[in-house]
């Protein structure tokens, strides 16, 4: 009895010791969630929706018309305001009709550098990560910059058409209130279209043909499946040692008996506490109460380099707030990290049963 006592006395004295070390060391947290950028897709034009081109679940394409809202009142727009250019440009003398399609073809054009610059911003971002090839970002670059100089000549023929009306034309304040307005309706003619910013799926779909969108209101939730991370929930005490770059494997719930490879990239500077500070106050500290105070949680966030950030191609799903376990090998120790790597594995064979 002395014997089995003293055995056990030791085991759980081992065991203290290592869960301490690992603390520091080789930090576990089960806290953890799967995050992307969830992005509300916000009509500028306001009309009876008369199509829905997606259904709730669906994978898209970057550029993908998702919805469009009825184009009738913008296309009157559109043709009151090219008449209201007819006339003005009448009064001088000038033909309307290549200011017209010249303003028409900058507005296309800024339209369409737009979408290539919100889209090319999601491909650098993923670029400084290491989660998309140099050559693709340099593709979309070249797009861009394609972009841009159709835009430049767009503006260009513009402006020949403005000086082929004649210097009384361009200073001329109806055609320059008749161009802004052309202008205007073009862009609005655009905007009841609403595309898809990035690769990725609709979320939680909950519109119809005849369902009335309303500009600034949110009308379809896309998930972005290009830049998908972990968040994991770390005490103080763990992110000690822990630096931007650390390795990290990770087990998704999703995804039982499959260790991922991920690293650190980023570290959150702050949390929401219960006493919130105020300007032109003290600095306000949260209370605790017990003989311990309890642990506050940072949130790190973890990217997975080599499976393409939730590629659409790729066979590891994710899943919005899906649940995760996250260790953080914060050393070089080489018995540390061996414990910590048999712990993770048995916890992804036992996410099977939970």
């Amino acid at each position: 009895m002395k014997r089995t006592i003293w055995t056990t006395v030791a085991i759980l004295a081992l065991f203290l010791v290592w869960y301490i070390a690992a603390d520091r060391t080789t930090p576990i947290t089960g806290n953890a969630r799967v995050k992307a950028v969830a992005t509300q897709i916000v009509p500028q034009v306001t009309g009876t929706v008369t199509e829905v081109l997606v259904e709730n679940g669906q994978v898209v394409a970057a550029g993908d018309i998702l919805v469009r809202i009825d184009r009738r009142p913008y296309e009157l727009d559109r043709e009151k305001a090219e008449a209201d250019l007819a006339s003005a440009t009448q009064d001088v003398g000038a033909s309307s009709a290549e200011v017209s399609a010249a303003q028409a073809k900058v507005a296309r054009s800024r339209s369409d550098l737009d979408t290539l610059k919100l889209q090319g911003e999601r491909v650098f971002a993923l670029e400084a990560k290491g989660l998309v090839p140099i050559s693709k970002a340099d593709d979309v670059r070249g797009r861009i910059a394609a972009g841009e100089a159709n835009l430049e000549n767009a503006i260009a023929d513009l402006e020949k058409a403005k000086q082929r009306l004649g210097a009384q034309g361009q200073e001329n304040a109806k055609i320059q209130r008749a161009l802004a307005a052309l202008a205007d309706a073009n862009l609005n003619l655009e905007w009841t279209e609403l595309k898809a910013p990035a690769d990725g799926l609709i979320s939680n779909l909950l519109i119809a043909p005849g369902t009335y969108a309303r500009a600034g209101s949110d009308l379809v939730t896309f998930l972005d499946a290009t830049d998908v991370w972990v968040e994991a929930y770390l005490t103080e005490n763990n992110i000690g040692l822990a630096q931007v770059g650390t390795p990290v494997e990770v087990v998704l719930n999703m995804h039982p008996g499959r260790v991922l490879q991920g690293r650190v990239e980023s570290f959150s500077g702050a949390v929401s506490v219960s006493g919130a500070d105020t300007p032109g106050k003290l600095a306000s500290a949260p209370s605790t109460t017990g003989f311990l105070r309890e642990a506050e949680r940072f949130p790190v966030r973890i990217i997975l380099p080599g499976y393409e950030a939730g590629s659409l191609e790729d066979d590891l799903r994710f899943q919005l707030n899906g649940q995760a376990d996250v260790i953080l090998y914060s050393t070089d120790s080489t018995l540390m990290n061996f414990i910590g790597r048999m712990y993770i594995r048995a916890v992804a064979f036992l996410s099977y049963a939970y």
